[in-house]
């Protein structure tokens, strides 16, 4: 490994084991505070650690009239809408659950760049989205597949973190055009603050910001982690790898992610390590690794 990648992956990594513990610490808050109170505390954080990186990188720039619209809709999708989705799901859904549908996201944006874009779909990839939702189930219904009914998705969490597995592909897409014409630090300032400011709204209108007073020692490290780390330090390392390796060669280091979360998940939440999991989890990675290769 050459000396100009080594710090690059040091970055990645960093990212994805952060991103891994999101969903231990979620949980731990969301037993003080309500979903949205997190949200709205852990993203405060956020977009202050986001402005002071792009003050110290010197990147500040205005958007122009016509991007308002655009990065607005980013916002609303990536941040507002999405944390709200998993926020809410990690209520009744477990940790490591979360996380292993979470990672079935290359998928779905695999099937959109199909249904959208008219990219090719080779039956490989065909197999891997095929792959990657029986690993789902098995997860989601613990190895129980005679459980697997149409009228039912396992917990009500799991169908919300389900559908944000498939708005952050939507996400994702959408974002390309800005990336190619903003440095990456700065247009997740600008998401991050358009995200804040919707839910913000939510928050003040259903919410009484003395809910904050209710968080206990562990409540507010928990939204520390989630604020400095999730929320700021992590973009910022995430997209820094981006920029030095191949999109290929950071993706790789997700895979790591919902193995994060299951072992910190049964250490910190005691959550059991089932076959079926570690199963349908390795099923839906080799899922999506066959998604993803070329």
């Amino acid at each position: 490994m050459s000396n100009s990648k080594f710090f690059p992956y040091l970055e990645a990594i960093f990212a994805v084991i952060v991103w891994g513990g999101s969903f231990i610490a979620t949980k731990i808050v969301l037993r003080d505070i309500s979903p949205v109170t997190v949200v709205w505390v852990r993203f405060t954080i956020g977009v202050v650690i986001l402005g002071l990186a792009v003050a110290i990188r010197k990147q500040f720039s205005l958007l122009n009239r016509n991007e308002w619209l655009y990065f607005a809709l980013l916002g609303f999708l990536g941040i507002t809408f999405h944390q709200w989705l998993q926020s809410n799901a990690l209520e009744t859904s477990e940790a490591s659950t979360t996380a292993w549908i979470v990672s079935t996201t290359p998928v779905f944006m695999a099937l959109l760049g199909w249904v959208v874009l008219r990219e090719k779909l080779p039956w490989i990839k065909v197999a891997g989205i095929l792959l990657a939702f029986i690993g789902v189930l098995l997860v989601v219904y613990n190895g129980k597949l005679s459980a697997i009914s149409l009228r039912s998705f396992g917990k009500p969490g799991d169908i919300l973190i389900l559908i944000s597995a498939i708005n952050w592909a939507v996400f994702s897409v959408l974002s390309r055009r800005g990336l190619k014409a903003h440095p990456a630090t700065l247009m997740m300032f600008y998401v991050m603050s358009f995200g804040w400011l919707f839910i913000s709204i939510l928050f003040f209108t259903t919410t009484s910001i003395s809910e904050i007073g209710k968080l206990t020692t562990n409540g507010w490290l928990g939204i520390a982690f989630l604020g400095i780390f999730c929320s700021g330090l992590a973009y910022i390392a995430w997209y820094d790898a981006l920029k030095a390796l191949t999109t290929a060669g950071t993706g790789v280091f997700l895979y790591i992610e919902p193995l994060v979360t299951v072992v910190v998940a049964f250490f910190i939440l005691s959550e059991a390590i089932t076959v079926a999991s570690l199963l349908g989890g390795g099923i839906i990675i080799l899922g999506v690794w066959l998604v993803n290769r070329n």
